[in-house]
């Protein structure tokens, strides 16, 4: 039996030709944007202009625990997602790290978890989507239906295909409980031998195996965290307060965590990057009131930094060299995992860093703009900090380094953060024959950016 959701049929349909409205009314020419509250890309694009007023679209319609489907708004946060979820035991196959991502964002830019080893990414476990297209159609778009083309190009489209007003998506049964095995590795070699036959045979050690990452810490110190679900579990840690997370991954060898509490295991300290603004000593956690331990709140504080500029502002006139920003998400063949790191280690002074593998779903399907082997094991590389820069070297230095590095070893770059790509490269890389395609069909006045113009020119 389907249970309503957050918000009705009759206020979705209502929004729809509100948004078809406001579209009609932005001036002929001018560029369509979203007006968003909440953004986790780490690009700064232009500001100014017409934006669509999209938080009508925000809600669970309905979830279906018999055929286990949730009907969904696209800018629909995960952490809404699985509370409504949550309520009949599922969740989503794939379920990104934030919890203020929208459902929407994952498709349309990319989201990975602990279990895209098995599931993919968000987009592999669409069943069909409403798409509001730079034409000013809404369309009903399936995987074999007339615009399937459309379906097949819509992930890693950024938005310049068209935004997602609704998504019907798969879920899967849940455990109350999830239990943790940290395995300690030696070398990036050892780690990624243990990823491969894990992934593989979804076991370790006589246990089955649901969920996949890890953490380096140097290139002798890998830890690969292994998860189960369990239906007991003799303790539950709790890393909402007091403790930090990526900490206990070092500190003990198996460990249990709520369904819920393992979902948001890093957002609370936005992996580790709450350490900038010292919020891990011991002290200052104390005073912390636990509700601003999140994600979101963080962004504000980058926020109010890049509109200000004191911190830089401060470190400059202390003397201390400039620093550059490196954010980045990178797909590495996990036989050249060591290749990569040994580069890596070498140019970008950056620890921790977060591995996660992937395979495609469905070998048989094809992501045009995103395209990898559908029979490799690929593993996500994220690393987010600031690297001090030499007087001659100019900002994204380092960023380009990484982009040589994944060119090197086979690999892709996840595009939610700056780009250097020249042209030609980049339309290789990410389906610049197909995007055109699409582009002029389902945006031929070219009302959306172009995907080029808006992940690395920033406009």
């Amino acid at each position: 039996m389907s249970t309503t959701g957050t918000v009705d049929r009759r206020g979705y349909d209502l929004a729809v030709a509100d948004l078809r409205a406001q579209l009609a009314a932005l001036p002929a020419g001018a560029t369509v944007r979203l007006g968003k509250r909440t953004s986790n890309l780490f690009r700064t694009p232009a500001t100014g202009g017409p934006r669509l007023d999209v938080s009508a679209f925000s809600g669970v319609l309905e979830v279906d625990p018999v055929v286990r489907t949730a009907d969904v708004l696209g800018m629909t946060t995960y952490e809404q997602l699985v509370d409504a979820t949550l309520a009949h035991g599922l969740v989503p196959l794939v379920v990104p790290q934030l919890k203020t991502i929208t459902l929407g964002g994952a498709v349309t830019g990319l989201g990975i978890e602990s279990s895209s080893f098995r599931d993919g990414t968000p987009h592999e476990s669409v069943l069909e989507m409403d798409v509001l297209t730079g034409a000013g159609e809404v369309l009903h778009v399936t995987p074999d239906g007339p615009h399937a083309d459309l379906f097949a190009g819509f992930p890693n489209s950024y938005g310049t295909l068209g935004y997602a007003l609704r998504l019907r998506i798969e879920l899967e049964p849940v455990s109350p409980y999830v239990h943790l095995r940290h395995v300690a590795c030696g070398s990036v070699g050892q780690a990624a031998e243990l990823l491969r036959a894990v992934c593989a045979s979804r076991s370790y050690d006589g246990e089955r195996v649901h969920f996949v990452d890890g953490t380096w810490f140097s290139p002798t110190d890998v830890r690969v965290t292994l998860g189960g679900w369990a239906q007991t579990a003799p303790y539950v840690s709790d890393y909402t307060g007091q403790q930090v997370y990526y900490r206990s991954v070092r500190s003990r060898p198996e460990d249990w965590l709520t369904v819920r509490d393992y979902l948001w295991r890093w957002d609370t300290d936005w992996f580790w990057c709450s350490r900038v603004f010292g919020v891990q000593r011991p002290l200052v956690r104390r005073l912390w009131p636990r509700r601003w331990l999140r994600s979101d709140v963080y962004w504000r504080l980058v926020a109010f930094e890049r509109r200000h500029g004191w911190r830089a502002a401060w470190e400059r006139g202390r003397g201390l060299p400039e620093r550059e920003q490196v954010v980045q998400d990178v797909e590495v063949p996990v036989a050249r995992l060591g290749e990569f790191f040994e580069g890596f280690a070498r140019e970008v002074p950056i620890e921790p860093v977060w591995l996660c593998p992937l395979r495609q779903r469905d070998a048989t399907r094809s992501w045009p703009l995103f395209p990898l082997d559908p029979l490799e094991l690929y593993v996500n590389v994220g690393f987010w900090s600031t690297v001090a820069l030499e007087p001659d070297e100019p900002d994204g230095t380092h960023e380009r380094l990484v982009e040589d590095l994944v060119r090197q070893v086979g690999g892709r770059k996840s595009l939610y953060s700056r780009c250097f790509y020249e042209p030609e490269e980049f339309w290789r890389l990410y389906g610049g024959a197909q995007y055109a395609v699409l582009k002029q069909a389902y945006d031929p006045d070219r009302r959306l950016l172009d995907l080029y113009d808006k992940t690395v020119r920033n406009r």
